[in-house]
Formats: C-alpha cells, sequence, structure tokens
C-alpha cells in the first residue's frame, strides 16, 4: 500500500480550497489549483514544513509538555514524565514514523473539526498554521 500523506484533508490553497491527494507513482502528492493548472507538490515536503514548525514550538517547553500530558493521562509518576519527555526530545523520530505510517483517519477528522489547517502556496511553501487555541505571538490580550 502506498504512502498516505500525513495532513491529507488539512491542507489548503492560499484561497481557502482543499488540496486534492494525488500520486505521481508512488509519491504521494497535494495538488493545489493554479489558475487551472493542476500542480502536484510531494507531500513530503510539505508535511515536512508542518513537522519543523511543531517541533520548533514544542523545543524547550518539553518538560512543561511532558508533566501536562502526564497528567492528562492521569499517570503523572516521574517515570512516565520522564518517558513522555524522552519522546518529545526525539521528535525526529516520530516525525519519520508519522511520514511513514500516516496520522489515523480519526486523528485528521478531529484535527479538521477543531480548525487546524495549512495554508501552502502554488511551491509547496507552508504559508500558515492555523491551530486553534493558539494565540499568534503578535497578538497581544489587554
Amino acid at each position: 500500500m502506498p504512502r498516505q500523506p500525513v495532513f491529507a484533508g488539512l491542507v489548503f490553497d492560499e484561497q481557502g480550497r482543499p488540496a486534492e491527494v494525488a500520486y505521481v507513482g508512488d509519491e504521494p502528492c497535494y495538488v493545489v489549483d493554479d489558475a487551472g493548472f493542476r500542480r502536484h507538490i510531494p507531500s513530503e515536503q510539505v508535511d515536512r514544513q508542518v513537522f519543523e514548525a511543531m517541533q520548533e514550538m514544542i523545543s524547550g517547553h518539553e518538560d512543561l509538555l511532558s508533566e501536562q500530558t502526564a497528567k492528562m493521562l492521569g499517570q503523572d509518576d516521574i517515570f512516565s514524565v520522564a518517558m513522555i519527555q524522552s519522546q518529545l526530545k526525539n521528535l525526529d523520530q516520530q516525525f519519520n514514523a508519522l511520514l511513514e505510517s500516516g496520522l489515523p483517519e480519526e486523528a485528521r477528522a478531529y484535527m479538521g473539526m477543531m480548525g487546524f489547517r495549512i495554508i501552502v502556496d502554488v511551491h509547496g511553501q507552508v504559508i500558515d498554521i492555523q491551530q486553534p487555541g493558539i494565540i499568534a505571538p503578535d497578538d497581544d490580550e489587554e
């Protein structure tokens, strides 16, 4: 079975139209409409950009994130926290595994319902990652 794009159904073009998924041989691609021309962008190119952005957000916050995750799971003992922290510090390995297996359909559907969107240009550059509940760095609360 060919590899699935990790964020299928969550990638949109600059006009807000969902990117289709197509295969060029065995390579999955996001298809973006460029004034009538269907550009096929290798999904790994887009998926890795999203992973890198997520990794930047997590970097430096592994301690806090692992503690909070363990609490949410109801397993806030030091061993569980250490295990989660180890996983967060080895995100490259986690992302490579996701590239191979893809996100489960239920997870993608949930992310879509919550408003998670990836906006790409016609060249496959990620322009924006819209995440629910995330306040942009230039947004100020008064």
